[in-house]
C-alpha cells in the first residue's frame, strides 16, 4: 500500500504548478542544455554532457516524485473541521517547554508541508505525533535524543 501524503490545498496547487513546470519549461531547458553539450564532441570525455544527463535525471527524479506525491494526496479541509480544542492537522498549538519555560509556537501540518525552522511540525514526527490528539491544559512528552522533553499545551486553535 502507498503512502499517503496529507496536504493542504495550498500545497497540492503549489505542486501541481511545479510539475508543470518541470514537465514544460523546465525539461525543454535541460534538452537544450544536452543538445548543447552533445554538439562539444567527443562525448566519453565531455563533462558538460556528463552534467547534463544527471541535470536531466535529476528533473526526471523531482518529475516522479512529485507525480507520486500528487497521486497519493489526501488533502487536508482545515474549514470542514470544527474546532473541537483538540490537536490535530491545521491547529496552531502555543505550548511552555516545562523544564525551561520557554513558550513556543507551532503548525501542526503534513509532512509534505513541515519546515521545523519556520514552527511548522509534521503530524508523523515525535513531536506531532505526542501532540496529535491533546488539548488546552495537558501535559504531553516527546522523547528526543537528548532525553524526554515536556511540554504543556496553553492553548489549540484551528487555522483560519
Amino acid at each position: 500500500m502507498a503512502k499517503e501524503f496529507k496536504i493542504s490545498a495550498a500545497r497540492l496547487q503549489e505542486l501541481e504548478d511545479e510539475l508543470n513546470y518541470l514537465k514544460t519549461t523546465k525539461e525543454k531547458e535541460v534538452a537544450e542544455h544536452l543538445k548543447e553539450a552533445r554538439s562539444f564532441g567527443d562525448l566519453s570525455e565531455n563533462s558538460e554532457y556528463d552534467e547534463a544527463k544527471n541535470e536531466q535525471a535529476k528533473l526526471y527524479g523531482r518529475i516522479a516524485e512529485v507525480e507520486n506525491i500528487l497521486a497519493h494526496a489526501v488533502i487536508i479541509d482545515d474549514a470542514a473541521e470544527e474546532n473541537t480544542g483538540r490537536i490535530g492537522l491545521g491547529c496552531t498549538v502555543r505550548v511552555r517547554d516545562l523544564e525551561t519555560g520557554d513558550e513556543e509556537r507551532y503548525d501542526i501540518v503534513g509532512s509534505q508541508e513541515a519546515n521545523p525552522m519556520a514552527g511548522r511540525i509534521s503530524d508523523d514526527s515525535p513531536f506531532g505525533r505526542a501532540m496529535v490528539g491533546r488539548g488546552e491544559g495537558d501535559v504531553v512528552e516527546v522523547e528526543a535524543p537528548v532525553g524526554t522533553l515536556r511540554f504543556e499545551i496553553l492553548s489549540v486553535e484551528k487555522r483560519a
